[in-house]
């Protein structure tokens, strides 16, 4: 399912955090958590991973992560505001150290001249520090545009736990 590469980067990753008890949460909207499945295809990620989110609604964003609806419906579901509303969030509902939130537009459909298709924020880092990063992969296909959301995030998780 996933590339030798990116199986790579996550074994790195896993023993990197382990090495310093880092603990890990991600909440994905695009991505539909690849990003936690690619985690936890490393065998004993268990002691690094603590839990993902599929919030791949508003309202799951609202429940699960406290992402406030105003802020929804003034910036979009896909914005830096919302990808980092999602992160501090995750922060703030589990123990973890790091997180990694994704939201975007993967396509084929959703997208509109200002926010077109491949468009994804990131929102990663730990607490009180969060930062949010913007890709436009380009309509590639929605599989495509996925695995590079899934490759930027754990590029992201890794930057932050350094």
């Amino acid at each position: 399912m996933f590339s030798a590469e990116l199986l790579t980067g996550a074994e790195a990753l896993i023993r990197h955090c382990r090495e310093r008890g880092l603990r890990i949460a991600t909440a994905e909207s695009c991505t539909g958590g690849l990003v936690a499945a690619l985690l936890t295809s490393i065998a004993g990620s268990s002691d690094v991973f603590e839990r993902g989110f599929v919030t791949y609604s508003n309202q799951a964003k609202q429940e699960c992560l406290g992402v406030k609806a105003s802020l929804i419906e003034q910036f979009g579901a896909v914005s830096a505001e919302t990808a980092e509303a999602m992160a501090v969030g995750l922060l703030t509902h589990t123990p973890a150290q790091l997180a990694l939130s994704v939201t975007g537009i993967a396509g084929p459909g959703g997208g509109s001249p200002a926010k077109p298709v491949g468009l994804v924020y990131f929102g990663c880092g730990t607490r009180g520090a969060i930062a949010t990063t913007e890709k436009r992969f380009g309509d590639i296909g929605r599989e495509n545009v996925r695995m590079a959301a899934v490759a930027v995030g754990l590029d992201l998780l890794r930057q932050a736990a350094e």
